[in-house]
């Protein structure tokens, strides 16, 4: 059985590997293998996930869709359609995201 996993990108930059370990809900939980556009991205993500872990709502919703119009998509390894609409957490070699916001 081939792993699933999805590239994370901006444009020709590779941002980072996700590669499916479990489903939570409407969460696909991954590991994350940070990739050369890595530092470029991970500030955005890292607001996102302290606003969150620190309860501050509305840092969160607008730190989330600051990350929505970076321009990411996740490009599925089997070749099939992009992800272009998708909540994303990354914490350390951990990720995981949800289609649709």
């Amino acid at each position: 059985m081939m792993e699933q996993s999805w590239e994370l990108k901006q444009g020709d930059r590779v941002i980072g590997v996700l590669t499916f370990e479990s489903q939570d809900m409407f969460w696909s939980d991954c590991r994350f293998q940070a990739g050369p556009g890595w530092p470029h991205v991970r500030p955005l993500v890292d607001r996102s996930r302290d606003a969150w872990l620190g309860g501050d709502i509305h840092a969160a919703r607008a730190a989330d869709e600051a990350l929505c119009t970076a321009g990411l998509v996740l490009q599925p390894s089997d070749g099939s359609a992009a992800i272009t609409n998708f909540l994303l957490r990354v914490d350390g070699d951990k990720a995981r995201f949800r289609q649709g916001r």
